[in-house]
């Protein structure tokens, strides 16, 4: 259990009932069938562009800008994946009595606690092993403003438990202590 990272955070009276981390390792989500096609076009294209600026001798500026987008599709390419996994590595949950509670650590540190009797909505997205991830909240669009976040999901500002082992059985436990909360 990793109830001792909360220990500070909890309320009078409040106990946790569940507590976990989100799965080690690179993660896959539906969006990248477009997005992993599209970053090796674009790191591709980048890659050419400043080989060609550098073969004819360009002015410095396009070999500088040519050096920046290759950066930028190696990131979309390789980098977004380790960066999330680095982030998920260091993420802690709990389902307690009373709330919701995700933390995050530095550097993009953040602490969202959510009170059961007023949960927004709640979306359980399962897979055949019993994996999965509770959101909270209804999810952005898209093609919204979100910058980065969208390429990264553990830092998407809608909170959620990211897969997470026996999504089921934590989803149920969320139902079935909200429905206590506001019965109370």
């Amino acid at each position: 259990m990793t109830d001792e990272f909360f220990s500070n955070r909890l309320l009078d009276g409040e106990r946790v009932l569940w507590s976990g981390q989100p799965a080690c390792g690179l993660s896959l989500r539906n969006r990248d069938v477009f997005l992993i096609p599209f970053s090796l076009l674009w790191c591709g294209f980048a890659v050419f562009w400043t080989i060609s600026a550098g073969r004819m001798n360009a002015p410095w500026f396009f070999i500088t800008v040519g050096g920046f987008f290759v950066c930028m599709g190696l990131y979309f390419v390789f980098g977004r994946f380790l960066f999330d996994a680095w982030l998920r590595s260091d993420m802690r949950y709990a389902v307690t009595n009373l709330r919701i509670l995700i933390m995050r650590p530095e550097p993009f540190g953040r602490f969202t606690a959510l009170a059961l009797d007023r949960l927004p909505a709640v979306d359980l997205n399962e897979r055949v092993d019993g994996s999965g991830s509770i959101r909270f909240g209804v999810p952005a669009p898209v093609w919204g403003n979100r910058g980065w976040t969208d390429l990264t999901p553990a830092l998407d500002p809608t909170p959620q438990f990211l897969m997470i082992d026996d999504a089921r059985r934590v989803f149920d436990l969320i139902q079935e202590n909200a429905r206590k909360s506001a019965t109370a």
